[in-house]
C-alpha cells in the first residue's frame, strides 16, 4: 500500500529502489543503515520506534482497502487509553483489517482480521487508512480476552467520546455470525459511558459482581446547598459507599494528601469510602474491604437525615454521557473536561471535531503540553 502521510513523526517505509532514489538499493539493505519492518519494506535507521511508527509500518505493507483497527485505529485518533502495550508493558501486536477479499500470512507484531468490512468501515486520518471507531471498539471487543477487557475497550473509547453506546448497538446489530459477539453484546448490556480510568472499570466489575447493585460512575457529590464537594470514582447512592482506585499515581505526597483530606470529608457526611489499590490478589482485599464498608453502613442506619445529595444544582453542567460531552463548545470543554486533555505520553489533546463516516466524533491531534485529571468544580 502507498502511504503519503500528513502527521509529523513518523516515518513511510520504503522498497528497495536500484537507483537509491525513492528508497534503499540492494546493497544498502544488507548494511547497517536500514532495518526490514516488513517483506520488502525498509526503514531507514534513527527512525523512533514509536507505537505510531509500528503501526504505519503494519498498515504499508497491506494490500488496497487495508486498515488498522482495534486499539491501533484508536491509538492513531489520539485516544488516551490505548497505548499499545500490555499490562507489562511490553508491545501489543498492531490490529490490521484486510477483509475477507484478501489472506495476509500471520508476522510478528501484526494481527490480521480477515472479517468482511462494511461500506464506509475505512476512513482516512493525517493519510492513514483506519477503521471507524465503532468498528475499532466492536472489533477489540470481540477479540478480548474476557468480558472485562471488552469493556474496557468499550469505556475508555467512550472516555475521548470516540463512540457512544447507542452507536456500538447500531452497529453491533450489523455484525451477523461475526466471533465473538456474544461476548461485545455482553459488555455492552453493562456498559457505561463516564468511566475515567481502565482499572475503574475493573472495580465496579469486581463490585458489581461481590453485590449487584446499581453504581454512579464519577458522579459529583454536593451538600444541600449545592456546593460541590468531591466526585468518587463510584458511588452506591443508595447505601451511602463510595469507591475509589488507588493506583500508582495516588502514592505522591501531595495527591495522597488530597485523598486523605476527600476521605475524611466523605466520613464526616456519613459516606464509607472503599479504596481499591493496585497489585495481584486485591480483588479478595477489596471484597473484603467493601463488605465492611457495608456492615457499617448498615449499623449507622438511622443516624438522621442525609448531608449530601447526587443531584445537580441549577447551572451545573453534566457531562455524564457522550452525547452532552459532544454537545460542549470548546470553551466549555476546556472547563468542564479538564481531566481528560492529557494524551498519549502526556501529550495534550487540542479537541477537534472529525466527521467519520456521517458520525461526528470527538478526536484530536496532539501539541505539546500536559493535563490533569482535576475535577470539575
Amino acid at each position: 500500500m502507498e502511504l503519503h502521510l500528513s502527521r509529523p513523526g513518523v516515518v513511510v517505509p520504503a522498497r528497495v529502489d536500484p537507483d537509491g532514489k525513492t528508497g534503499p538499493t540492494r546493497g544498502q539493505i544488507r548494511g547497517p543503515s536500514w532495518t526490514r519492518v516488513a517483506p520488502g519494506l525498509y526503514r531507514p535507521d534513527g527512525v523512533a520506534d514509536t507505537v505510531a511508527q509500528r503501526i504505519v509500518e503494519a498498515v504499508a505493507a497491506l494490500p488496497d482497502g487495508g486498515a488498522a483497527t482495534g486499539w491501533a485505529a484508536l491509538h492513531w485518533l489520539g485516544a488516551r487509553w490505548f497505548d499499545g502495550v500490555d499490562g507489562d508493558g511490553a508491545p501489543l501486536p498492531v490490529p490490521v483489517a484486510v477483509g475477507d477479499q484478501h489472506v495476509r500470512r500471520r508476522r510478528r507484531g501484526v494481527v490480521v482480521s480477515e472479517d468482511w468490512l462494511l461500506p464506509g468501515d475505512v476512513t482516512v486520518v493525517d493519510g492513514l487508512p483506519i477503521t471507524i471507531p465503532v468498528r475499532s471498539v466492536t472489533y477489540a471487543a470481540r477479540v478480548a480476552n474476557g468480558e472485562i477487557e471488552a469493556l474496557r475497550a468499550i469505556e475508555m473509547a467512550a472516555y475521548d467520546d470516540l463512540v457512544s453506546l447507542a452507536e456500538l448497538r447500531d452497529y453491533t446489530a450489523r455484525l451477523i455470525s461475526r466471533p465473538g459477539k456474544v461476548r461485545l453484546q455482553r459488555a455492552l448490556d453493562v456498559a457505561e459511558e463516564n468511566a475515567w480510568s481502565p482499572m475503574e472499570v475493573v472495580m465496579r466489575r469486581f463490585w458489581q459482581e461481590r453485590r449487584a447493585r446499581p453504581l454512579m460512575c464519577n458522579a459529583p457529590v454536593f451538600d444541600l446547598t449545592g456546593r460541590h464537594l468531591f466526585t468518587p470514582d463510584l458511588l452506591d447512592v443508595r447505601a451511602g459507599v463510595a469507591g475509589e482506585y488507588d493506583g500508582r499515581v495516588h502514592e505522591e505526597g501531595r495527591r495522597r494528601s488530597r485523598d486523605l483530606e476527600r476521605e475524611e470529608l466523605a466520613r464526616r457526611l456519613g459516606i464509607e469510602v472503599v479504596v481499591m489499590m493496585a497489585g495481584r490478589g486485591e480483588q479478595q482485599r477489596f471484597e473484603r474491604r467493601l463488605d465492611s464498608a457495608y456492615e457499617r453502613q448498615r449499623a449507622r442506619h438511622g443516624d438522621g437525615p442525609r448531608r449530601w445529595t447526587v443531584r445537580q444544582p441549577p447551572g451545573w453542567v453534566d457531562t455524564s454521557t457522550v452525547d452532552q460531552r459532544r454537545a460542549l463548545s470548546l470553551a466549555d470543554r476546556e472547563r468542564w473536561l479538564a481531566h481528560r486533555r492529557t494524551g498519549q505520553n502526556g501529550r495534550e489533546i487540542a479537541w477537534s471535531t472529525t466527521i467519520l463516516s456521517g458520525t461526528t466524533v470527538t478526536s484530536g491531534r496532539c501539541r505539546g503540553g500536559s493535563g490533569g485529571r482535576a475535577r470539575a468544580r
